[in-house]
This record gives C-alpha cells, structure tokens and sequence, in this order.
C-alpha cells in the first residue's frame, strides 16, 4: 500500500490476506504500475475494489518481476467492505482473468503484514531438457537442449545451504537491504520426463538472486563451471563472476511461510 495512504487503510473494520496464484507472462511484474502499463496488482485491486466496494491498495509478500509466476503469493489489505470471508473466493475469481486465481481467503489480525510478517520463501526453478523444445512449457520452464550433469549441479547448490553473504548473486535496482540470507533447502527434482525443478526455501531473497543462482548453476550442469567455481564466485560477493540471469519463464513463487500468524 501507499505509504501516505497508510493510516487511513488500517483505520479500516477488517484486514483481508489473500492467497493467489497467476501465470505472469502478459504482466509487468507484480507491483502496481502506471497504465497502459498492466501489472498483477493493477488487476487484483481493480476486481478487489468492485467486490468490496471501497478502495483497495494490496501489501504482497514479494514483488515479482515481469513474466515471473506464483502459485503462492499472498497478499494482505484492509476494508470496510463486509462480505463474508467464505464468499471472497468465488466472488473475487468471478471477476478474474483466467490468468489470475484467488486460491483461498482468511481474516487476518490488524497488524498481519504479507510482507512484513513472512518468515521464510520457496521458489522453484524449472528448467525443460530434451532434442526439442515443447511448445507447451515454454511459458514456464527455460529450455536448455545439451544434456545437464546433475550430480555437479546437485553438488553446487548444496553450497548455498546455510547463512551466507549472497552479493555475488544480487542484481543492481534492488532496494537497499544486507545481503546476508539463510537457505534451509535447495534441491533438484525430476518433475516430469524433461522438467527439472530446483526448489529453494530460504528466509528471504534478494533482488534476482534465485535467477542468478540458477544461471550460474546451468553453468555447472553444462561444465563450463565446476562445483568449486561456483563456491569460488558466492565466496567473491562478486556479481561480475556468476553468469548471466536465467530467463524469469521458469521462476515460480511456490510458498510464503508466515508460522501461526496466518494460515491460508
């Protein structure tokens, strides 16, 4: 939400938190941004609003970038509006694009933040092998033909377990915020015959860090890099030394964690 518009929206009867999933090829990211440009957030508020019937301005738990994905984003807000919390689904989604869905709904306590209350992430990475490309992940995996050595790239995103600096893997326009970050879980899993998925679940991320680390592991996959090299590039807080940003088609937002502040 606005920061000037703070007060007045937490003045407000009910704090809403929304679980939701989209497909974020046609948007420009999830944050609100100025039309024509359309972003997730210009869409969910617009539909929030006639539902609702006040003005609705979201707090989302992470700000994904243009063609990324969620299939757990969770947002919060706050109105005067008085539908019953079991109706917000079907009323929400009646008013949808396919490519947005409202998954589940719950009354939050006032001061529940979607951003601020968060206490850890899962993102998940997929990438499509094979002779060809398939048509139909092409929208939600990165296509990489040569064959990958998983047992390298396994061995390689062990390293970033733990509590690290990650510079190396953040990208410049981010905000201002330490680079220090605690990964509980990384690991890759054979999804369907040519989709590998790496899931990562850390405390937090920083800005491009997971398309970072998953460019600089295909890297390893394809023995341009060995597993040394990449802890070598985390190790410099160097981001000139990883590779290039993997495609944002394959980045999903999987899951935000809140413990017993909300259950969605």
């Amino acid at each position: 939400m606005k920061p000037e518009h703070k007060a007045e929206m937490k003045a407000r009867a009910r704090n809403i938190a929304l679980k939701v999933a989209y497909d974020g090829t046609a948007y420009h990211g999830f944050q609100r941004q100025t039309p024509p440009i359309v972003a997730v957030q210009n869409v969910l508020e617009e539909k929030l609003q006639v539902v609702f019937g006040d003005s609705i301005e979201l707090a989302a738990s992470g700000r994904t970038d243009a063609g990324v994905h969620a299939r757990g984003q969770v947002v919060n807000f706050f109105t005067d509006g008085r539908i019953p919390v079991d109706r917000i689904v079907r009323a929400v989604n009646s008013l949808l694009p396919d490519d947005i869905v409202v998954l589940a709904a719950a009354e939050a306590d006032f001061d529940f933040s979607a951003r601020h209350s968060a206490k850890s992430k899962t993102y998940c990475y997929r990438i499509q092998q094979g002779d060809v490309p398939d048509p139909f992940t092409a929208r939600y995996a990165w296509y990489i033909r040569r064959p990958l050595n998983r047992a390298a790239m396994e061995t390689a995103l062990q390293m970033i377990l733990g509590t690290h600096d990650f510079s190396a893997f953040r990208a410049s326009g981010g905000a201002p915020m330490s680079p220090v970050r605690t990964m509980y879980e990384a690991v890759l899993e054979q999804e369907d015959r040519d989709i590998l998925a790496c899931r990562i679940h850390g405390s937090g991320f920083l800005y491009h860090m997971v398309r970072n680390i998953i460019g600089t592991l295909v890297r390893v996959g394809l023995d341009d890099f060995t597993p040394t090299d990449f802890q070598r590039i985390m190790d410099s807080r160097d981001r000139t030394r990883a590779a290039a940003t993997a495609p944002a088609c394959g980045l999903f937002l999987e899951a935000v964690e809140y413990g017993e502040a909300l259950h969605l």
